[in-house]
């Protein structure tokens, strides 16, 4: 049965290129991000993990943990870790784990029949601080994924979980949020948001992000 958003993103014990990992343990009380790879020395893999590297302060800044994963073994992993660091420029600074057995794609439904019958395909999970399923992206494996949409989406869900907005479309940090329907009570509004606001129609109501506690760029 596949994972759909709220469910609880299972947990399970697996090795990885830093050592035996059990997810909920390695995750504690932050944000993760789990996705696949159809395989080890691939090149539009070697790219992302690259690209996830470089990020991870970006990811530190949001309390997010990023593991990846491939169906292939440890050791291919660590020689593949060399090839990324010499030719993306970095270091590789998060588990991959090595779901040679694919236990993991089987309980997070990433192996799609009929695109590839053994490997995974690009599926992504954010997950929150309680093992839910907050996100779930798959790609194509002719397609790398964007990052910075990953961490967009990251920022929308932590600002829409401290308060009662939603984000628009192509929206971005800093930019104006919608103020959700079910809040109709004006003084209570007024507390939450003490810009004001602009209604558009009754049911559009734009707001100014109301987060005061991002110190990033």
């Amino acid at each position: 049965m596949s994972l759909r958003l709220g469910d609880t993103a299972p947990d399970f014990e697996q090795d990885s290129s830093e050592g035996t990992i059990r997810f909920y343990d390695w995750l504690g009380d932050s944000w993760g991000v789990l996705f696949s790879h159809p395989a080890d020395f691939t090149p539009v893999c070697t790219t992302e993990l690259g690209l996830t590297a470089k990020l991870k302060d970006e990811f530190a800044k949001r309390g997010v943990k990023a593991i990846a994963l491939s169906v292939d073994p440890v050791d291919s992993h660590k020689d593949w870790i060399k090839d990324i660091n010499e030719t993306q420029g970095c270091t590789v600074n998060f588990p991959i784990i090595a779901d040679h057995d694919s236990k993991v794609a089987k309980l997070y439904d990433m192996i799609h029949p009929n695109a590839d019958s053994t490997l995974t395909v690009r599926s992504l999970f954010i997950i929150d601080p309680n093992k839910k399923v907050r996100l779930i992206i798959t790609y194509p494996a002719s397609t790398g994924r964007n990052f910075n949409e990953v961490l967009r989406v990251i920022d929308s869900l932590q600002l829409t979980d401290d308060h009662k907005v939603a984000t628009p479309g192509n929206w971005e940090r800093g930019g104006d949020v919608v103020i959700v329907p079910s809040l109709q009570d004006e003084d209570e509004i007024k507390q939450r948001f003490p810009k004001g606001y602009k209604a558009v129609k009754s049911y559009l109501r734009m707001t100014p992000d109301p987060s005061s506690n991002w110190s990033g760029d």
